[in-house]
């Protein structure tokens, strides 16, 4: 294995935030369900999916040499 680029230590950090944004967005859709409003938690699933799918990107992206 090569040594890590630089940047990163940074891409890591920025892929566990923006999981962690995710996981919350996917945690608490079922409060608009519960709510009567789907059309937001629809939205809020889809968003945290979306999040959810650039987080690992940028991870595998950090973990590579």
């Amino acid at each position: 294995m090569g040594t890590p680029r630089p940047a990163a230590p940074r891409e890591r950090q920025v892929a566990l935030l923006v999981a962690g944004v995710a996981v919350v967005l996917l945690v608490s859709s079922p409060t608009w369900f519960a709510g009567g409003r789907a059309g937001v938690g629809v939205a809020q699933l889809f968003l945290g999916g979306v999040l959810g799918a650039v987080a690992a990107l940028l991870y595998r992206r950090s973990q590579r040499s």
